[in-house]
C-alpha cells in the first residue's frame, strides 16, 4: 500500500463519503517516523502540535507497538496469546485489552483460518512445510492431517467465561489473531497520536493504513491502493481523511508444490488455502482493523458471495478475480460512490 502518493491524471481517485470536514492543522510541518514491527515495517507521518518534541512521539509509537506484540504476537512465546495457546486445558483469565480484541474478532467472525491450519500449511510460527523427497519444493498435507487440524480450528469451538473474563483452552487449540492484529495496531497507534494532540496523521504497518485529518496544505493523506499484479483497472488512490484501507492478496505469501500455488489465506470450511479465483480484495473503512478483517473474510467468501455480502453490508471493496478470460475487477456500490466523489 503506497502511503501519501499524490494522484496523477491516470489515477482513479476515491474520496470519503462520510461528509465530515477537517479542522485546520496546528502547524506547517510534517514529521516522519519509521521502524520495524511484527515482521514488517511501519511508518508514521504527523503534523505535530505545539509543545511536544519528536522524542515524545517516537517513544509513544514504539510503546504502543511493543504493547500490541506483548499481547497478540503468535511468534513471540512470551506474549499473552502464545502463553494461552501453550496452556493446558481449562479456563484461563486474560487481560482486558486481550479480552476486548478477542471479542471484536468474534463479532467480526474473522476466524475462518484457525492457527492450527495456518501452521499445518507452513504459514505459522513452526515455519514452512518440509521439502518433498525430490527436493523440488515443499510437501502438501495429507487429507487426514487437514481433517485433524480442522477439528481444532474455527471460531465456533471457542468458549468464554464472561464473569471471570476467561477463555477456554480445550488442549492444543491455538488462537491466531494475525488476520486483524496489524489493523488493530494501526488503530491503536492512530488513537494514541490523537490523544497526544496529533489529530492530523497517517499510520501504516505492513500495508494496512489509516489517515486522520489533513496535511498542512489542507490536502488529504493519499494512499495508492495495492491490488493484485495484472489488475485490469487503472491505478487508484484514496484520500485517507478519517479513513483506513487494507488489501488481502494471494500473491503476498504463498508457496508452490507439484505445479500448484498455495496462498496463505486458509478457508476454514475446507481446511485448505483458498482456490476461488480471488486474487485480491481491497477494503476502505473507518478503522484499519475492520478493513483488515473484511479484506480477509471477503477473500474467503469468493467472487460471488464476497461482493454480495460487501454490498449488503455497505462495504467499500474492490475485488480482482482470475477468470478464464483474464483478470476482472468487481467493485461494490460503496466503492463506486467514493469514485464518484473523486471524479
Amino acid at each position: 500500500m503506497g502511503g501519501d502518493v499524490a494522484p496523477r491524471p491516470e489515477h482513479r481517485v476515491l474520496i470519503p463519503t462520510h461528509g465530515r470536514k477537517p479542522s485546520p492543522p496546528p502547524g506547517p510541518y510534517i514529521w516522519d517516523f519509521a521502524g520495524e514491527t511484527m515482521g514488517t515495517t511501519w511508518s508514521v507521518r504527523l503534523v505535530p502540535p505545539p509543545a511536544l518534541d519528536r522524542a515524545a512521539f517516537q517513544s509513544a509509537i514504539e510503546e504502543e507497538l511493543a504493547r500490541i506484540i506483548a499481547l497478540f504476537s503468535h511468534w513471540d512465546p512470551r506474549s499473552e496469546l502464545s502463553r494461552l495457546n501453550a496452556a493446558p486445558p481449562g479456563f484461563w483469565a486474560v487481560s482486558e485489552p486481550f479480552w476486548d480484541l478477542l471479542n471484536k474478532a468474534m463479532d467480526l467472525a474473522d476466524d475462518t483460518n484457525g492457527a492450527v491450519l495456518v501452521d499445518l500449511w507452513g504459514f505459522g510460527p513452526p515455519g514452512p512445510r518440509p521439502l518433498n523427497g525430490f527436493g523440488t519444493g515443499p510437501t502438501v498435507p495429507f487429507e487426514e492431517e487437514v481433517e485433524t487440524a480442522r477439528a481444532l480450528s474455527g471460531w465456533g469451538i471457542i468458549r468464554f467465561n464472561r464473569e471471570a473474563r476467561a477463555v477456554q483452552q480445550l488442549g492444543g487449540v491455538k488462537l491466531d489473531l494475525s488476520g486483524i492484529a496489524k489493523g488493530h495496531a494501526v488503530d491503536c497507534v492512530s488513537e494514541r497520536l490523537t490523544r497526544m494532540g496529533a489529530t492530523h496523521h497517517l499510520v501504516e504497518i505492513g500495508g494496512e493504513i489509516r489517515g486522520a485529518g489533513v496535511k498542512p496544505d489542507a490536502m488529504p493523506w493519499w494512499a495508492e491502493l495495492q491490488q493484485a499484479p495484472g489488475a485490469p483497472g487503472p491505478p487508484a488512490v484514496a484520500a485517507l481523511f478519517d479513513l483506513a484501507c487494507a488489501t488481502s492478496g494471494d500473491w503476498v505469501r504463498s508457496f508452490e508444490a507439484y505445479g500448484q500455488t498455495y496462498s496463505h489465506t486458509i478457508d476454514g470450511r475446507s481446511g485448505r488455502p483458498v482456490e476461488n479465483g480471488v486474487a485480491s480484495v481491497t477494503v476502505l473503512a473507518e478503522t484499519a482493523m475492520y478493513a483488515d478483517a473484511m479484506a480477509t473474510a471477503l477473500t474467503v467468501m469468493g467472487p460471488e458471495d464476497g461482493p454480495a455480502y460487501a454490498e449488503a453490508m455497505k462495504i467499500a471493496a474492490a475485488f480482482v478475480v482470475r477468470t478464464e478470460v483474464g483478470m476482472v475487477e468487481i467493485v461494490t456500490p460503496a466503492f463506486t460512490a467514493m469514485l464518484s466523489e473523486g471524479a
